[in-house]
């Protein structure tokens, strides 16, 4: 089984590492980017790919369905810290070939995750099978309350700084602004920079002229 790890954490990678070493015939490499990942994927058609969607440079469900159209005997394996049950839903629909795994997930469930990808079979963590077969709540649509830290956080986010970044300039620790970033996403809705830019941008906090400049 060839992995392809697009994640750029690195506890990410030593942990995945350490996985894959338990199971026979398998090898793992990072894709820094995008393009790499793609690149590999040309060698490799039926890899599985671990993917942390929030942090990738994949910008939405549209980008996984193309994604799938070009390489459909990959099997793709979503590894992220939070992920909402709409999002999920939707990428389910594209194919059997999208697993779901939380970073929250034990040791076993991980492995487990991966053994369903060496034979091309669906996995759904415990977790999100869950949040999945938890009933349905029509709920008002109410305002999202951002702190005014999150509020310049997100502007930053649209406008393109990276988390480290925006650490450097704010004084602050990475670790403090990620999880700024994680509590942003999870309020408005959201998954990856590409659409909490879009959500910035329709809700006033960055000038459209100042985003295209």
């Amino acid at each position: 089984m060839y992995v392809a790890l697009a994640d750029n954490y690195d506890i990410t990678r030593a942990g995945m590492m350490y996985v894959c070493q338990g199971i026979d015939q398998t090898e793992m490499r990072r894709a820094e980017d995008k393009a790499e990942l793609i690149e590999q994927l040309k060698a490799h058609p039926d890899a599985v790919v671990v993917l942390d969607y929030t942090l990738f440079d994949i910008n939405d469900v549209e980008e996984l369905e193309i994604l799938y159209q070009r390489f459909p005997q990959v099997q793709w394996i979503l590894f992220s810290v939070d992920l909402s049950s709409d999002f999920v839903r939707r990428v389910l629909a594209i194919a059997p070939r999208f697993s779901i795994l939380l970073k929250e997930s034990p040791l076993q469930e991980i492995r487990e995750c991966l053994l369903f990808g060496q034979r091309h079979q669906r996995y759904i963590c415990q977790r999100m099978a869950e949040l999945l077969l938890a009933p349905q709540v029509n709920k008002v649509e109410e305002d999202v309350r951002l702190t005014p830290t999150e509020v310049e956080i997100l502007k930053d986010i649209a406008l393109g700084q990276t988390t480290k970044e925006i650490a450097e300039h704010r004084f602050s620790s990475f670790h403090t602004v990620n999880t700024h970033r994680k509590n942003i996403f999870r309020k408005i809705g959201v998954n990856n920079v590409h659409e909490a830019t879009k959500y910035a941008l329709r809700a006033g906090l960055v000038d459209s002229a100042e985003y295209y400049i």
